[in-house]
């Protein structure tokens, strides 16, 4: 999606948010924050302040416990405080969210999901490993649905059968460790919660896709309801999309170097087509200028 098919879209989605409309911040803590994940929330809170009355709620997805970190969850924080961002709903530093809103609260939420699929028959095990896949270039063979595995059989995971032609095929509901998938417990937090709105990256235009179709399955109206935008990714040098796994430079790095936010305004204000200065001082002048021009 280029700039200007992003800046009708964004004005098209905004308007669509009352002020019973809920929208959500949900980074994972596995890694310093990057530039694109500071796109992200200014994008959502632009959204959530432009109607008097909506609520943003910051969510941390922390179920990977493997690569969850103090420090990366303390970044997160670290992150709002710095591009003066505020939230409605959620923890308000480190200790409320351990004790509060960590993921680790709600699992029996996730697992009753993954029954209710269970019961549906549409889930088979799957022993695979991610080099069993590699040749298949990431997708998953119908062939491989055929493994006469018991579901209750420990070190497998849960995959549901998808349509013919579906953009994720046979994704991934329940981990082999046991833990509940990123696009379940995603779209039982998003219900849970109750949002209505979400703006992510187009790089997660499948697992909409996928969550959808969850939610299809389950039954589960509100989330066919919610209203997504998926907005174009910040890219390094290369032509590649910042990720935290490929050590794409860290906001931590921004602040330790007192490198100011304003450029990461500028950027999203460039999206919206709103031609702001690159040293305009606070996040207010991009939400006035965006509400001014709607």
């Amino acid at each position: 999606m280029d700039s200007l098919s992003f800046e009708a879209a964004f004005r098209a989605f905004v308007r669509t948010i009352t002020a019973e409309s809920r929208l959500r911040l949900a980074p994972t803590p596995s890694g310093y924050l990057h530039a694109g994940n500071a796109l992200n929330f200014i994008l959502n809170w632009s959204a959530a302040r432009y109607q008097p009355g909506a609520k943003l709620l910051l969510r941390i997805d922390d179920l990977d416990a493997d690569r969850k970190r103090p420090e990366y969850v303390q970044d997160i924080f670290d992150t709002l405080l710095w591009l003066g961002i505020d939230w409605d709903e959620g923890p308000r530093n480190t200790a409320d969210f351990e004790k509060n809103w960590s993921q680790t609260h709600r699992t029996a939420s996730y697992f009753d999901a993954l029954e209710k699929l269970k019961a549906s028959d549409l889930l088979f095990a799957c022993a695979k490993s991610r080099r069993d896949l590699e040749p298949f270039g990431g997708r998953y063979p119908a062939a491989f649905r055929n493994q006469n595995l018991s579901l209750d059989q420990p070190g497998v995971a849960w995959r549901i059968r998808t349509p013919d032609g579906f953009p994720v095929p046979d994704f991934i509901v329940r981990r082999r460790d046991g833990i509940p998938a990123y696009q379940l417990a995603s779209l039982v937090d998003d219900v849970h919660f109750g949002v209505s709105h979400v703006i992510r990256g187009e790089d997660l235009a499948d697992s909409t896709l996928a969550q959808r179709f969850l939610a299809r399955q389950l039954g589960w109206r509100e989330f066919e309801q919610i209203q997504f935008l998926h907005h174009p990714l910040l890219r390094d040098s290369g032509g590649e999309k910042l990720s935290k796994s490929a050590g794409a430079s860290s906001l931590r790095g921004w602040r330790e170097t007192n490198r100011m936010p304003a450029e990461l305004f500028s950027t999203v204000a460039q999206m919206l087509n709103q031609g702001i200065s690159h040293s305009f001082p606070a996040i207010n002048d991009l939400l006035q200028a965006f509400k001014k021009s709607v």
